[in-house]
């Protein structure tokens, strides 16, 4: 049997690493010299590394990791999953009974009409079955002109070329010839970086109506559907103003157009809700589903689509479909996670006990004179750092640069707090107790104190 351990030094890992793995989102040359941290055991909310340092993971991972690390019963049922039936595909008429129950359960838990599930591998891989799915709704519709999706600048929908083309990510869009044709972006509902001196909920708005002014420019029997995360996730945490969501649910209804919730960050549980659409009162026609589903446990994302879509999908062969859809291990591994979510009230705790201690704490990160800004929405939230806070100013040097270094100063303070530009930015597993979320505020204040002094001793402390 082939056991992997950490049976060698540091230095070798990281030496194997470099020669061998390439890493994504990375410079790799650059890792190369620095070395990778390795990362060796987890439980709860802690991390262990090569060099046996407890880290406190504030990131759950990639956002991912809802019912905390260590949960030996997911690793029990995908063992005797494995055992049982390891894997078959739902192709060719034939299902199997982990893919049959967790379809039942997401639609289930799923608002509104959002009663049927197609499996993906991942987040891209759903988004891409959504780009499919929307432009053959409208084509069985007799409109196969509709074939337009708008989705928003600095929105992350994945890293294939489809997904990657649905967000917004410039650099994303600077390699690999994306973005692919018939995908149109807006303005982002980003009030702290791009309101100037309009009110908050005029500036919403005013962005929200960009979606109308872009479906009348497009023509509306060109625009297939509007996708969008309820919270902008890897944009930074970006909370959208309370006028934004209900005026583009608005034009979306107006205008019929498929509305398309990205929940892979979002859902099941983040926002306190099972998933941000009720939390921000959005009715979508097909909700994008990911990492809480299975807490990263397995590989496994997928389209809850509604009736609608649904039944007009189904009169026609959809000739779209992936080797691992609705894999039997990751499905009953997802199974057991929603157990654990819904029997420990997870939810609740989120609710009722952590969520309203982080944004107490979260929020009084403003008091710092870095911070300029906190936004939290259940356990995902982010500060924007800034020289300038009446102005709202932007830092003179690259955006990232002062990120960055806050970002180097809370690795070495043994917490993970991600940074997006010169934000900062938590997505910390849901189990989190209030004495952990101490030390998580404890260890951001230091690192941000850490960081400051930096930049001082650079003469970074500069407006732009």
């Amino acid at each position: 049997m082939t056991v992997i351990t950490n049976h060698m030094p540091t230095a070798e890992l990281q030496a194997l690493d470099a020669a061998h793995h390439m890493h994504p989102f990375t410079a790799n040359g650059e890792l190369s010299q620095k070395g990778a941290r390795i990362i060796t055991r987890a439980d709860g909310v802690h991390l262990t590394d090569s060099e046996g340092h407890q880290i406190l993971d504030a990131m759950a991972g990639l956002w991912c990791v809802n019912i905390g690390y260590g949960r030996g019963e997911l690793a029990e049922v995908a063992a005797r999953q494995m055992r049982e039936l390891p894997y078959y595909n739902t192709f060719f008429q034939t299902t199997h009974v982990p893919a049959i129950a967790l379809a039942a359960k997401i639609a289930e838990l799923a608002p509104g009409d959002l009663n049927n599930v197609f499996f993906a591998g991942s987040g891209s891989e759903a988004n891409d079955t959504n780009i499919r799915m929307v432009r053959h709704y409208w084509a069985l519709k007799g409109k196969p002109s509709k074939s337009v999706i708008i989705s928003r600048k600095n929105a992350y929908h994945g890293s294939s070329v489809g997904s990657g083309s649905l967000g917004g990510m410039s650099g994303m869009h600077a390699q690999g010839g994306m973005p692919i044709p018939d995908i149109h972006h807006i303005n982002q509902p980003n009030w702290w970086a791009e309101g100037g001196d309009m009110p908050p909920e005029d500036f919403g708005l005013q962005r929200a109506r960009e979606l109308e002014e872009a479906i009348l420019e497009l023509g509306e029997d060109r625009v297939a559907a509007f996708i969008a995360e309820p919270v902008q996730g890897a944009g930074g945490v970006i909370v959208p103003p309370d006028s934004y969501w209900p005026e583009i649910q608005r034009i979306c209804d107006k205008y019929e157009i498929l509305l398309i919730a990205d929940e892979v960050i979002c859902g099941f549980g983040r926002t306190g809700n099972w998933f941000g659409s009720e939390t921000l009162n959005i009715r979508p026609d097909i909700m994008t589903i990911a990492k809480g589903l299975s807490s990263g446990y397995a590989p496994i994302g997928g389209s809850i689509v509604s009736d609608e879509v649904a039944s007009v999908i189904a009169g026609d062969e959809f000739n779209h479909g992936y080797t691992y859809s609705g894999h039997p291990v990751a499905a009953a591994v997802a199974l057991e996670n929603l157990r654990i979510l819904e029997e420990e009230n997870i939810l609740g705790h989120v609710r009722d006990v952590a969520a309203p201690y982080l944004k107490q704490k979260w929020e009084a990160l403003t008091d710092h004179p870095l911070v300029g800004e906190a936004r939290i929405v259940g356990m995902m939230g982010s500060i924007a750092l800034t020289p300038n806070k009446e102005a709202r100013a932007a830092f003179a040097s690259d955006a990232g640069t002062v990120g960055y270094i806050c970002r180097e100063r809370c690795f070495a303070n043994n917490l993970v707090m991600r940074h997006v530009g010169d934000r900062m930015i938590i997505s910390p597993p849901l189990v989190i107790t209030p004495e952990q979320i101490d030390v998580l505020i404890e260890r951001a204040t230091k690192s941000l104190d850490e960081c400051y002094a930096e930049l001082k001793a650079q003469d970074l402390l500069r407006s732009a």
